[in-house]
């Protein structure tokens, strides 16, 4: 019963990680700067510049926005074409990872034996920590270009400085749900990982004087067989050794009479 909780903790709680990171590809607001008294005119207070992966755009205070998509791939900043293939390349194992997790619940009764369910759940959180690793990577890079132009000194006043948006924070929170999902699989299924060791309990059993001689050693028996059958002989020639004494005895009684007879008479 707590194996199946903790894979459905598991499978809810990586699906939703996937879901955050997917919805911050559409998202906008990435990066996000704002400059007061655009152009010192009384209508345009303050001037919101904003940019994500596909698209820089211009907001002013008349709700007026202006958008510039990027041109083909190859044209693109590197950095943006970085983020993109991390990201991408994070949710198709993500998407593989979610079809081998459901495949090897124990809940779903889709695998084979328990065995079997549990190398395809351990496969299926592999799938999950590279892809959430390739996610965090990806937001990092972007964050860490943000970050760059924001504290660099030689930076040109006159320049843009933009901060962090809201759909990096929702992505890393979304890459660490995903790894949250893979530690749930991989606690179940554990003991393939660190198989318990199997104790073998070695069993005495009593052995009598007489039947030991059989059982450990065949020689022994061997032996056996033959002192018992040099023990009969032994008896066999010491009945007969009495059985002639007896007649001996026997005759010498006999002559006695015989000879006491005689001279009887």
């Amino acid at each position: 019963m707590k194996k199946r909780v903790f894979q459905i903790l598991g499978f809810l709680i990586s699906t939703l990680g996937w879901l955050f990171v997917a919805c911050t590809m559409a998202m906008d607001y990435w990066r996000v700067s704002q400059l007061p008294g655009q152009g010192g005119s009384f209508i345009i207070k303050v001037a919101w510049y904003w940019s994500n992966l596909w698209k820089d755009c211009f907001i002013d205070s008349t709700a007026v926005v202006n958008c510039r998509d990027f041109p083909v791939l190859w044209s693109v900043t590197v950095y943006v074409q970085g983020v993109r293939g991390l990201l991408m390349v994070g949710l198709g194992l993500g998407f593989v990872g979610a079809i081998l997790a459901f495949i090897g619940m124990e809940c779903t009764y889709i695998g084979g034996n328990d065995k079997t369910n549990d190398k395809v759940l351990l496969s299926a959180a592999v799938f999950h920590i590279v892809g959430g690793i390739s996610d965090i990577a990806g937001y990092c890079l972007y964050i860490n270009r943000i970050a760059r132009n924001f504290f660099n000194p030689n930076l040109d006043p006159t320049a843009l400085r933009y901060d962090i948006g809201t759909p990096l924070f929702l992505g890393l929170v979304g890459s660490f749900l995903i790894l949250v999902g893979a530690v749930f699989y991989t606690v179940t299924v554990i003991k393939v990982l660190c198989p318990e060791p199997k104790v073998v309990y070695a069993s005495r059993s009593y052995v009598t004087p007489r039947t030991r001689s059989r059982t450990l050693y065949t020689g022994y028996y061997q032996t056996s067989r033959q002192s018992r059958a040099s023990r009969e002989s032994r008896r066999s020639t010491l009945s007969s050794e009495s059985k002639s004494s007896e007649f001996s005895n026997i005759s010498q009684i006999t002559d006695e009479k015989i000879s006491d007879r005689d001279a009887f008479v």
